[in-house]
């Protein structure tokens, strides 16, 4: 049984151009279809989203618009244990292998 992936808030967010806090006031307006994990996280069908996009009047004709400053930010944001790590791997073996 093939399961669907659920989408986050910033996810749907970026899909429809629009902020976190808007995604979840229309969450909690009913608008967009939403799960709670936890009581807290709330997490998205991709095709309600589609859905959506094409029923909420305003939000079918924007443009995703991601700056480079936004993409790095990003970027940091969901590698940094793995940069953290690879960073520290590397100090280890300098310091085994100091000459």
């Amino acid at each position: 049984m093939k399961q669907d992936k659920l989408l986050t808030i910033r996810e749907v967010a970026v899909e429809l151009d629009i902020t976190e806090q808007e995604v979840i006031d229309l969450a909690e307006e009913g608008k967009i279809p939403a799960y709670k994990i936890g009581g807290a996280y709330l997490r998205f069908k991709p095709e309600h989203i589609q859905e959506a996009k094409r029923m909420i009047p305003g939000l079918q004709h924007r443009k995703i618009k991601v700056g480079l400053v936004e993409r790095i930010t990003d970027f940091f944001y969901f590698n940094d244990f793995y940069i953290l790590s690879v960073l520290l791997i590397i100090l280890m073996l300098l310091i085994i292998f100091k000459p």
